[in-house]
């Protein structure tokens, strides 16, 4: 039985090599992690192409499509060449791609703190130990809550953060329900970030101080640096 050959592959080898030794990659750049307890800190971002979720309000969807092979070696090799301690691993969603393993295990030998950034609908309990993992639970206004992988609960680490995007009142009652009875911020940090220009962070804040909600009131910082519209920074 003869095969027709990938087009595609054929236009780029790296696209043929084995999943573990090869990315499609958004961007990588250096700017200020934005969005965890590493908010403000130098840092290396990978941002791998592709995503299952389509989360209403993605400030990111040109990592949907938008990208290009890459050897997992060069990757590496990229990231090293900033001599930046702090690496994230983001996308999109980057679990969705085998090669985001060796990567990550990569730069962990390679002494660096590595930062995964995940939407939270895949399972996240094969990542390496050495890596901190930045979970995301979607909120109904994302319109993917009905797609969160709740066993990632029981595989939280302290190490690990929970972040909730919100939009409305909705989305934090959803949200401070779902921290009191899963106990997540005894597992790990709790993260509540409002939607960019939907709500008001002094009201996120309010309602957080009114139901004494352990979790931080969570900006993204390198929008406030940088606009919202910016990209690889």
């Amino acid at each position: 039985m003869t095969t027709t050959p990938d087009p595609l592959r054929q236009l780029d080898p790296v696209a043929a090599l084995p999943e573990s030794e090869r990315l499609k990659v958004n961007e990588i750049f250096y700017s200020i992690q934005g969005e965890s307890t590493f908010a403000g800190r130098p840092c290396v971002l990978v941002r791998l192409t592709g995503c299952q979720m389509r989360c209403s309000w993605c400030d990111t969807e040109y990592s949907f499509h938008e990208g290009s092979w890459m050897r997992t070696d060069d990757v590496i090799a990229e990231v090293l060449a900033f001599d930046c301690p702090l690496a994230e691993v983001t996308g999109g969603e980057p679990l969705l791609q085998p090669g985001v393993h060796p990567l990550m295990s990569g730069l962990c030998d390679r002494g660096l703190t590595v930062l995964l950034e995940t939407g939270g609908g895949l399972d996240i309990s094969g990542v390496d130990s050495r890596v901190r993992r930045i979970v995301d639970l979607k909120c109904p206004a994302s319109g993917e809550a009905a797609n969160n992988h709740w066993p990632n609960i029981d595989e939280l680490r302290s190490t690990d953060e929970v972040k909730l995007v919100l939009a409305d009142r909705g989305d934090y009652e959803w949200a401070r329900d779902a921290i009191r009875k899963h106990r997540i911020d005894r597992r790990c940090t709790v993260h509540l970030s409002p939607v960019w220009d939907a709500l008001e962070p002094a009201q996120l804040a309010s309602w957080v101080l009114e139901d004494r909600l352990p979790a931080r009131v969570s900006l993204q910082l390198h929008k406030t640096l940088w606009g919202a519209e910016t990209r690889g920074v």
